[in-house]
């Protein structure tokens, strides 16, 4: 087997226990290398200097020089795919949201460290965080390739609901659009949900995001759309001009009472290494909206949301994936698109128009 290089990383955040324990999740990695470590900004560049990696994690809130600072700094200057990892705060989350416009790839909350489940769980998260951010196309040379990830079996959504036999053929005039993104997402569902009309149909949108961050996210998408954006609550009602995003670290499901759509929001494992999961949203908006649905999955690393979206279309609902050119990372549509669950494949302009047309 040929040997692969490993992705290089460099961990930036003044506290020590966290470089500490970054560096241990990382470096049991196989296919991730800890290139160095820095307390602030400063030192950082001066590593940068030494050893480009292809890959900075960044905390906001540093002394002598704040992140979103060096932020702005790197991707004028010596643009490489940057991952904040930050404590939830109000302020941070806000900051970690500008940090998304400024140019991050993502966003993740700082790993608790809590117990042997909390543990694994921030392995399986941050190190797939890191492989997307690796080959996003904020990278001038060219993508690395990276193998699969070895870890533990991955759960499908049969861990939260099980497969329809049937499929549901309620007569409606209204419809459910269903949306899955990852890496990249936050600002491809920005310029989805911002060419929405006042009227469009009820949106279910599960964006792969920490637990919190996802409130402040869809508070930043209400105050720049023409409908209403929310994070979703146990029970909210899926009516025309809304649209619910899944909460962070919790799985989302679209249900059904009489003609009315609503959502569950619920505990769970992980399904395909995510809580949320966009395959348990495909499934059950499959389940109980069938033909009366629209989904389209979007920019993201791995594989969820493509069975889902499989499922979707076997339900009868009509089904596209984001194209190439116009994802981050072409990974989660790419799957969907080669197992044939798209119906289109579309750039991200095209999307909401495609959403909303009966």
């Amino acid at each position: 087997m040929s040997l692969i290089n490993k992705i290089k990383v460099l961990i930036v955040d003044d506290s020590a226990l966290v470089r500490q324990a970054l560096t241990a999740i990382f470096s049991s990695d196989q296919q991730i290398e800890v290139i160095g470590t820095a307390s602030n900004p400063y030192i950082a560049v001066t590593k940068i200097q030494k050893n480009v990696p292809d890959v900075i994690t960044l905390d906001i809130e540093m002394p002598r020089m704040d992140g979103l600072t060096f932020l702005k700094k790197i991707m004028s200057q010596h643009p490489i795919p940057v991952i904040i990892i930050s404590s939830y705060s109000d302020k941070g989350s806000a900051n970690a949201l500008k940090a998304l416009e400024y140019g991050a790839v993502d966003v993740v909350n700082k790993p608790t460290l809590s117990s042997k489940e909390a543990i694994e769980d921030a392995k399986i998260e941050l190190c797939d965080i890191i492989k997307a951010a690796s080959i996003a196309k904020i990278r001038k040379k060219s993508p690395l390739q990276v193998p699969p990830v070895i870890v533990q079996p991955k759960l499908s959504a049969d861990a939260i609901i099980a497969k329809a036999n049937t499929y549901s053929s309620l007569q409606t005039t209204d419809f459910v659009v269903a949306v899955g993104a990852s890496t990249g997402g936050t600002e491809a569902l920005r310029v989805f949900l911002e060419a929405m009309p006042q009227d469009a149909p009820g949106i279910v949108i599960v964006q792969h995001m920490p637990e919190h961050f996802t409130r402040s996210f869809a508070n930043r998408l209400n105050d720049l759309c023409r409908i209403r954006v929310k994070e979703a609550v146990n029970g909210d009602q899926v009516v025309k001009g809304l649209a619910i995003i899944a909460p962070g670290n919790k799985h989302m499901l679209l249900k059904r009472a009489g003609n009315n759509y609503y959502v569950e929001v619920t505990e769970g494992p992980l399904v395909n290494r995510h809580r949320p999961s966009v395959d348990v949203l495909f499934r059950s908006t499959a389940k109980f909206a069938g033909r009366n649905a629209v989904g389209i999955i979007m920019t993201g690393m791995g594989d969820d949301g493509a069975r889902g979206l499989l499922e979707m279309k076997e339900a009868g609902a009509r089904t596209a994936a984001q194209d190439e050119k116009t994802c981050i990372v072409f990974g989660m549509p790419k799957v969907a698109i080669s197992i044939g669950a798209a119906e289109k494949i579309l750039p991200l302009e095209q999307l909401a128009n495609f959403a909303i047309r009966r």
